[in-house]
């Protein structure tokens, strides 16, 4: 991600805009149960991003369930809805979030035999050719057919998990979403400490 741009000079409507969508990502974190626990919300400049939204698992885990991957995602589309909500449209801050958001949808559905409609088996031969100085490849051992019905499975859970932090910022007291909002502009981040106190505290 890179070192923090505290001297990049952003409008104010960018960095309203950079609010509300780490406020997004960090609301729905806070109301979803199965999600990593918000450790820090900056809108502080680092690299390309404008801000972020930092979560930390409370113990190891090396399992993870279609639950925990559909609110995982959730998470990732939180910053793009509370665009949407707050201002009508979207931008491109969430490109790197959709992109997250995708590969955990694709992984679910070719990797993990998560999908209803494909049953419980992988697609694609993934070839590992690191040592070669090559990247990894895979090759593709599927129809079009069954490549058409990958995509859609992919596009339906990209959906679901849309609505879903949509629908948790729409109707989960929408004034805290502000809130969170207004505190980062002004003290441009929140640390560990003060996330849970901060969303709690909002009306």
């Amino acid at each position: 991600m890179g070192p923090a741009r505290k001297s990049k000079v952003i409008s104010s409507k960018e960095k309203k805009i950079t609010a509300y969508h780490e406020a997004g990502h960090a609301l729905v974190g806070f109301l979803l149960p199965n999600t990593d626990k918000v450790s820090k919300v900056t809108i502080v400049s680092r690299g390309h991003a404008g801000g972020y939204t930092k979560s930390l698992p409370e113990e190891d885990r090396s399992l993870w369930s279609a639950q925990q991957f559909k609110e995982r995602m959730a998470f990732a589309m939180g910053g793009r809805a509370a665009e949407e909500i707050n201002f009508g449209e979207m931008t491109t801050g969430a490109s790197n979030d959709l992109n997250q958001a995708t590969e955990t949808a694709r992984a679910m559905v070719t990797k993990y035999g998560m999908s209803d409609k494909l049953g419980p088996r992988t697609f694609g031969k993934r070839e590992d050719m690191v040592f070669l100085g090559k990247e990894i490849s895979e090759t593709r051992d599927y129809s079009d057919q069954v490549a058409e019905t990958i995509d859609k499975e992919v596009k339906s859970l990209l959906e679901e998990a849309y609505s879903t932090a949509k629908t948790l910022l729409t109707k989960n007291k929408p004034q805290k979403l502000k809130q969170i909002a207004e505190h980062l502009m002004e003290h441009k981040d929140i640390r560990r400490i003060n996330v849970r106190k901060s969303i709690q505290c909002a009306n």
